[in-house]
């Protein structure tokens, strides 16, 4: 049986929901004001596909787990696809003068280039953009 699913929605502990969305508004992602309020937002990565952003208290609510510190181990690594190069390195460098950190270099195998950050939180985001025309 194939399972099919209208949207997607990651989510993720932050330690202040305001620096958040100020980091991510600056990196160039919008906002649905309707699933937001002071314990959680919802960040719009593509028309199906989003990251809720929830104060821990709050993301506590959903687990019995403790909640990883992303800036010392790793419970995900989210990846977007870009259109371009010049996307990946315009995404990149938005989030590291936001107050982001490099994570891993820019990798380029021809076919396909990523570059990847951490966000103020320490949840690592990779960008990468795949020339399709290229693998034929």
């Amino acid at each position: 049986m194939k399972i099919t699913t209208k949207n997607i929605f990651v989510n993720l502990p932050v330690k202040d929901l305001q620096k958040s969305i100020d980091f991510f508004t600056a990196v160039g992602f919008e906002f649905n004001a309707q699933f937001t309020d002071d314990k959680a937002t919802c960040m719009v990565i593509h028309d199906n596909i989003f990251a809720m952003l929830l104060v821990e208290n709050r993301f506590k609510d959903f687990t019995k787990k403790e909640i990883v510190d992303a800036t010392k181990s790793t419970e995900v690594i989210i990846a977007l696809s870009a259109e371009s190069r010049e996307q990946v390195d315009a995404i990149v460098n938005r989030a590291l003068a936001a107050g982001g950190k490099p994570s891993n270099d820019p990798m380029d195998h021809g076919f396909m280039y990523a570059w990847s950050f951490q966000d103020i939180d320490g949840h690592l985001w990779e960008v990468l953009y795949m020339d399709e025309s290229a693998l034929n």
